[in-house]
């Protein structure tokens, strides 16, 4: 025997379907014949969704001009930023003494082992003119 809560359970889901063949059948997207206005015929779906359509078209051509306008200024600013900084870096290193008259401390340049590469002294970074290790100074 089917129990009152299933028949509770099932009665929503049949009356949808029962309902949705005649909704489709009336539903049209055509314009009414009241109204022949951009407006007529449409409801608070339609009407959202083509806010929707026009808030995206702006917001699209706002970040269009950002990034045609405004990205590649911030690049040359921070371009020239950089080279500027650069330039008053190896200004700040040409007032310095030579690496091999530079203090050594013990901490710096520590090995435990060879590396497998070259002298087995320098790392695999190794700048010759920035980096300097004297075995004798920290010894």
């Amino acid at each position: 025997m089917v129990s009152q809560w299933q028949v509770l359970r099932a009665a929503p889901r049949l009356a949808a379907q029962l309902r949705a063949p005649a909704q489709r059948r009336l539903a049209s997207n055509l314009p009414s014949a009241a109204g022949a206005g951009a407006g007529a015929g449409e409801n608070a779906f339609v009407a959202e969704r083509r806010h929707i359509k026009e808030h995206a078209a702006s917001t699209t051509e706002l970040w269009r001009k950002i990034a045609i306008y405004g990205v590649p200024v911030c690049l040359v600013l921070g371009g020239v930023n950089a080279y500027t900084l650069w330039n008053e870096h190896w200004e700040h290193w040409s007032h310095m003494p030579p690496l091999e008259e530079r203090v050594e401390y013990p901490y710096q340049n520590i090995r435990t082992k060879n590396y497998t590469w070259g002298d087995g002294d320098k790392t695999l970074f190794w700048n010759p003119s920035v980096n300097y290790h004297n075995h004798d100074k920290t010894k």
